[in-house]
C-alpha cells in the first residue's frame, strides 16, 4: 500500500481511507510552505490540527528515512491557545508511524535545542510563532543536533505535503507512544546554570523581567531568583490571549518605566517563546542585540575566546556598531535577517558569536540555537565580572546612527511573490543609496515570518533617513499595495 497527498491538501490513500474528511483541510498555499523559522500563518488558517496531524506524519517519515533506528521526537509550546491543539495533532502524525514523541508542555525554544541536542532524539519541534500576535502560530523544527531544520529536510516533508512523495506502508507499523515529560526542562536549566562563571552571583542585583506571558514565565524568573537576585516580573503568568501584546522583546516602554519607578540596576524582555531578548539599562536605555554583541563580543575577545576577533551580523546591524568594533580591531560578517542565516554564516567561519539587532544571539561556546533566558544571564555575569553598571558599559561602547525601520502590512504573503521585480522600487532604492553615498545604508526586504514589506533606511543624518523612508514607503504604497 502506497500513501500521498493530493496537491489540494487532502490526503488520499491507494488502498484505503486515512480517515480524514476533505472538507476540513484548507488547500496549501501555492508559496513554500517553510520560511525562515519553520511554518508561520494563522492557526485555525493553515494551521489546523488536520494539517499538523499529516504534517506529523511526513515529518515522521522523512526522519525514519534517514535512520534505522530513530529516537524520540520532543514536542515544547508556548502558551498560545491553538498550541496545545497543534502539539497533540504532532503527536498523533508522529506516532502514527510508530516514533515516539516527548511532549514538555510550555518552555523555551532553545530548551528544545538544547534537549534535543543532548538526547538520544532523532528531533525536536516547538509550536510558536515566536513574536507574533495570539492569533498567530507556527511550527519549528529542529535536527538531532539543536539546529534549525536544514532546507533539503523541510523541502522533503513538504514535498509529501503537497502529494509528491510515495512512502509504503505494505508493512504493519507498530504505534509509537506519547510521553509526558516536563521535568526534563530542569536539565535545560541546570545547562543555564552550568553556563555561568562560578563566582556569578546576582547578590545585590535590582532585576526586572518581561516575560511576555509567553514561554519564560517559569525558567527566567527561577533562574535570577536562583543566582540572589531581587526580580521584579511583569506579564508573568502564561496567557495565550495576551502573548507579546503590548509587552515583551518588541515593546519595551512598561519595561523602561519599571526600572525606572524601582531604581532597578537593569531589565530584559523576552518574545513569546524566548529565544530572543532585549536589555534596558538603569537608565531606562535599551540594550540591544547590537550592543550586546559588541560588549559580549569584547569580554570573549579580551580573554582570547574570539577566533579572528569576528561577530556574524545581519543587513540590520547598525553602522555605528560596525565601525565601533572595527575600530578596536574587529571584523564584523553580515548576512540575510534571520539566526538561520547566522547561524550558517557562523559554522562556516569558525565564528563563536553572532546575533541580530533584534535579540536573537548564539554563541558557541555554549550552545547552538539563540537563547534569550541565557543571553540575559550571561549579560549580568558581563556587568558583576566588570565592577561597572550596564549603564557605564553601554555608555563607552558606541554610538547608533539614526535608523528608521517601517513595516508595509499586505493581506497575504501571496502579494509579495514578485516585490523584487517592482521596476518603480528598484529604481528608488537605487536612488535613495545613490543619494546618501557612504554616510548610510539602505534596506528593503520581504519579512519571513509575516506578510510585510520592511523598509529600512540608516544615515548619520537624521533628516536624510527620515525623507528617504517616508519616499521609498510611499512607492511601495503606490506601487504594489494598490
Amino acid at each position: 500500500m502506497v500513501i500521498s497527498l493530493s496537491p489540494n491538501g487532502s490526503s488520499r490513500l491507494n488502498n484505503r481511507t486515512t480517515g480524514l474528511n476533505d472538507r476540513f483541510l484548507s488547500p496549501l498555499p501555492h508559496s513554500p510552505l517553510f520560511g525562515t523559522d519553520g511554518i508561520r500563518g494563522k492557526a485555525g488558517e493553515l494551521l489546523t490540527a488536520p494539517f499538523a496531524l499529516q504534517l506529523g506524519f511526513w515529518a515522521g517519515q522523512v526522519i525514519k528515512s534517514k535512520t534505522t533506528t530513530p529516537g524520540p521526537i520532543i514536542i515544547g509550546q508556548d502558551s498560545r491557545n491553538s498550541s496545545d491543539m497543534l502539539a497533540m495533532a504532532m503527536a498523533a502524525g508522529l506516532t502514527s508511524v510508530g516514533l515516539e514523541v516527548w511532549q514538555l508542555g510550555l518552555c523555551p525554544t532553545p530548551c528544545v535545542a538544547y534537549l534535543t541536542r543532548h538526547s538520544e532524539a532523532s528531533a525536536g519541534i516547538m509550536i510558536s510563532a515566536s513574536h507574533n500576535p495570539p492569533e498567530d502560530n507556527g511550527i519549528k523544527f529542529f535536527n538531532a543536533d539543536g539546529t534549525k531544520l536544514s532546507s533539503i529536510l523541510a523541502q522533503e516533508i513538504e514535498e509529501g505535503l503537497r502529494g509528491n512523495l510515495l512512502v509504503s506502508m505494505d508493512k504493519v507499523v507498530p504505534w509509537g507512544k506519547r510521553l509526558y515529560q516536563p521535568t526534563l526542562v530542569d536539565g535545560y536549566c541546570r545547562f543555564l546554570q552550568d553556563s555561568l562563571p562560578p563566582s556569578f552571583s546576582c547578590q545585590g542585583m535590582k532585576i526586572v523581567l518581561d516575560l511576555a506571558w509567553g514561554a519564560s514565565v517559569n525558567v527566567a524568573p527561577a533562574m535570577f531568583k536562583a543566582l540572589g537576585a531581587e526580580v521584579i516580573c511583569l506579564h508573568d503568568q502564561a496567557d495565550g490571549d495576551r502573548i507579546n501584546v503590548d509587552c515583551g522583546s518588541t515593546h519595551l516602554n512598561l519595561l523602561q518605566a519599571t526600572i525606572k519607578e524601582h531604581q532597578a540596576d537593569m531589565g530584559f524582555a523576552f518574545d513569546g517563546d524566548a529565544d530572543r531578548v532585549m536589555a534596558v539599562d538603569g537608565n531606562g536605555k535599551v540594550v540591544d542585540g547590537d550592543y550586546i554583541l559588541y560588549l559580549w563580543g569584547k569580554y570573549l575577545l579580551d580573554q582570547g575566546k574570539l577566533p579572528d576577533n569576528l561577530l556574524i551580523g545581519t543587513v540590520m546591524a547598525n553602522l555605528g556598531f560596525e565601525r565601533a568594533w572595527q575600530a578596536i580591531g574587529g571584523q564584523l560578517v553580515r548576512t540575510s535577517v534571520g539566526d538561520r542565516h547566522v547561524q550558517a554564516q557562523m559554522w562556516e567561519t569558525g565564528a563563536m558569536l553572532g546575533g541580530e539587532q533584534s535579540g536573537h544571539i548564539i554563541c558557541h561556546h555554549y550552545g547552538v540555537s539563540g537563547d534569550g533566558v541565557q543571553t540575559a544571564l550571561q549579560l549580568a555575569a558581563l556587568v558583576h565580572e566588570s565592577g561597572v553598571s550596564l549603564s557605564e558599559l553601554v555608555k563607552n561602547s558606541f554610538e547608533t546612527y539614526p535608523q528608521i525601520l517601517r513595516n508595509v502590512r499586505f493581506e497575504d504573503r501571496e502579494q509579495l511573490r514578485n516585490w523584487q521585480q517592482c521596476e518603480p522600487l528598484q529604481e528608488a532604492i537605487t536612488q535613495a543609496k545613490a543619494g546618501m553615498g557612504d554616510t548610510g545604508r539602505v534596506l528593503v526586504r520581504a519579512s519571513g515570518t509575516e506578510p510585510l514589506i520592511r523598509v529600512m533606511v540608516e544615515s548619520e543624518c537624521p533628516n536624510a533617513a527620515n525623507y528617504w523612508v517616508d519616499y521609498l514607503v510611499k512607492v511601495v504604497e503606490t506601487n504594489l499595495c494598490a
